[in-house]
């Protein structure tokens, strides 16, 4: 049965207030001009319906690539919500939503990519896992400042992870 969290009905209408041309993708194909990387760990994760198997220390190291239009390519490592080695290989786009008077830029981001690590008798906890590879999309809301940033990300119905990282 699905169990409702308000903070679903907050994003959700943080998204349809966005204007339509947010996600306009005037710049098809993505260039591939590098613009900076992005290194990020996790800080803290939760279960929205926590497990007394689940782990919420995911030890998540990720690297991303962005091109000036807001396309990025990225991998991550971490430890899934049952204590698994698991990687997440992942191309998407960020959506500048506003900037402030001091330089912090807020932004929406959507990555979509292949997950592999649920393994054995956890492999069944994603869906689509047969193959012990998923697809997988994940959104996330963020803000910049200068050369740090820090992502909500919400990883479908079980839960969500606040990251940290820097620009090179």
């Amino acid at each position: 049965m699905f169990r409702s969290h308000p903070w679903m009905g907050w994003l959700a209408g943080l998204l349809f207030s966005m204007p339509a041309t947010a996600f306009s993708l005037p710049d098809w194909p993505p260039s591939l001009e590098w613009d900076h990387t992005l290194v990020q760990t996790s800080l803290y994760t939760r279960h929205f319906s926590p497990d007394p198997e689940h782990t919420n220390q995911q030890d998540l190291v990720s690297i991303e690539l962005h091109n000036p239009n807001h396309w990025l390519a990225g991998g991550a490592w971490f430890k899934n919500s049952f204590d698994q080695p698991s990687w997440y290989f992942y191309a998407g786009r960020e959506f500048p939503l506003w900037q402030t008077d001091q330089g912090i830029n807020v932004r929406a981001k959507l990555t979509g990519g292949l997950l592999r690590g649920y393994k054995g008798e956890y492999r069944d906890k994603i869906p689509l896992n047969h193959l012990e590879i998923a697809p997988a999309a994940l959104p996330s809301i963020g803000v910049q400042w200068g050369r740090f940033e820090s992502d909500l990300i919400i990883f479908g119905t079980a839960g969500m992870m606040i990251t940290a990282g820097v620009r090179f």
